[in-house]
């Protein structure tokens, strides 16, 4: 049943007041500045898990903010895949404020970074909770412009430089998906994210123009998705401050391109249209490619938080995967991974800047022995890359296990191919980095006392711990992920 609800307005209008709040706050007042920014970030999450549960109960929760013209509405509704998402989002970006909070005493401008962080809180509730491909769209082109002094914070020739690429990049992605979003609303008349798809008997009548759509909104979300080649933007902007490396990756820049490609091919066009006009076999190709190339230039990266990014760009492939087998285990697979990957991927993240922080090295080279100055911190870097290989009892082994039986349920055997492959290759680029942490030695001694403050410490350890507990009691997350991948399918 779908209800009139003010929440995912709340969601929305929350960081912004947080936001605004945080402008009339002096640089030097961290005593003040901190507890509101983790205070907002807070009552925003509460909002969304309250969402979550009525969700879950069966209300879709809907708010209408305005009409443009008929049929071209600014609204808001959370069905099952949204309050996911949602949830997902910002429920790490509190782990993310409390480590940043750590790691900013360490920086400057605190106050402009934590002011964006905020808006992009905002910005990614609005893509969540969407309810229509423009309203989707405008958020979409927010989140570039929130995040884009984010990727500058340090201010530098080579932070500009990064910068300058992310704008092109995500810009030029966002006009191809603006070219097919009114292409969209030519030929369906609609926006609307429905299930089984807006197009109907369009199908038939044009599928050249529809295949041309389709490849537009995959090119285009695709740059935040990044999907090779269009890629390159994310490995550049790792000058940026490791909570926003950890945004990037792991929260909110990818994982809404990832959302918006599995919007557009459930929501839009439908497992109908896609297995008619074969266009998930597109979508297969491209992030298999992406999958195990990414995978080899990563074996090649000595800096840390390089190597981090390639892996995110082979990961976020498993999450487009899984969607684009148009079967419901492998929907599933996509689904978990996303969540799963979030939880992997921005425990590693903490890490490796703890470690960056700590010690001043970028290098993996530089790194041996640092398990011995960083104990903590390393055991739960082994937790991460234990689960990005998908390896038991961490959680990253069941959403590829369900990928694994999506395929074969496609009949595709060739991507169990691509799939194992991609995990001995993970293996080969992670394990080095823990075994020269524990088992080599180099300068590095014990510490005299934490390894890191305690406000970074804290969210890396207990990642970590859930990142164990979400993939040995399953019942935590299958059975609510397999509700939204039989919402969508």
């Amino acid at each position: 049943m779908e209800i009139v609800s003010n929440l995912p307005l709340y969601a929305v209008i929350i960081p912004i007041v947080g936001a605004i709040l945080l402008i009339f706050v002096s640089e030097k007042r961290d005593d003040i500045r901190n507890p509101l920014v983790l205070l907002t970030s807070l009552i925003t999450a509460t909002v969304v898990v309250h969402i979550i549960k009525q969700v879950f109960k069966g209300d879709l929760l809907s708010y209408k903010i305005g009409q443009i013209i008929p049929g071209l509405e600014f609204a808001l509704r959370v069905d099952f895949f949204g309050a996911l998402f949602g949830g997902i989002a910002s429920i790490l970006w509190v782990f993310t404020v409390l480590y940043s909070i750590g790691y900013m005493s360490f920086g400057h401008n605190r106050r402009r970074f934590f002011i964006f962080f905020m808006f992009s809180l905002s910005v990614t509730m609005g893509i969540a909770f969407a309810a229509n491909l423009f309203t989707l769209y405008l958020f979409y082109e927010l989140l570039t412009l929130v995040t884009y002094p984010l990727v500058i914070h340090e201010g530098q020739k080579k932070d500009h430089q990064a910068g300058l690429r992310y704008i092109i990049y995500s810009f030029s992605g966002a006009g191809l998906v603006l070219f097919a979003l009114f292409a969209t609303f030519g030929f369906a008349g609609s926006l609307d994210f429905a299930q089984g798809g807006i197009f109907g008997e369009v199908i038939r009548t044009a599928p050249l123009a529809l295949n041309i759509i389709f490849i537009s909104y995959i090119l285009g979300f695709g740059v935040k998705a990044a999907i090779m080649p269009l890629h390159a933007w994310l490995p550049s902007a790792m000058v940026a401050p490791t909570p926003v490396s950890a945004l990037l990756h792991a929260v909110a820049v990818v994982k809404s391109g990832v959302f918006c490609i599995i919007r557009v091919m459930y929501s839009v066009y439908g497992t109908a249209a896609m297995n008619e006009l074969n266009l998930g076999l597109i979508v297969v190709v491209l992030v298999s490619i992406t999958i195990i190339l990414a995978s080899i230039i990563a074996l090649r990266q000595d800096v840390l938080k390089r190597r981090l990014a390639y892996s995110t760009i082979s990961q976020l492939g498993y999450i487009t995967l899984g969607g684009a087998l148009l079967t419901q285990l492998g929907l599933t697979g996509g689904l978990l991974h996303m969540l799963n990957h979030a939880l992997l991927k921005i425990t590693l993240f903490f890490c490796a800047g703890a470690i960056i922080t700590m010690t001043g090295k970028e290098k993996i080279s530089e790194l041996d022995g640092v398990g011995r100055r960083m104990p903590i911190t390393m055991l739960a870097f082994t937790v991460g890359s234990v689960g990005m290989v998908g390896i038991l009892p961490v959680n990253g082994f069941i959403s590829k296990w369900y990928l694994l039986t999506g395929s074969l349920e496609a009949h595709m055997p060739i991507i169990v191919v691509v799939l194992i492959t991609s995990a001995v290759l993970n293996a080969a680029y992670f394990f080095p980095i823990v075994v020269a942490a524990f088992f080599r030695k180099g300068e590095f001694s014990a510490p005299a006392s934490l390894e890191a403050p305690i406000s970074m410490l804290l969210p890396i350890a207990a990642l970590a711990v859930t990142c164990l507990v979400v993939g040995v009691w399953l019942n935590l997350t299958v059975p609510y992920v397999k509700e939204v991948a039989s919402y969508l399918f």
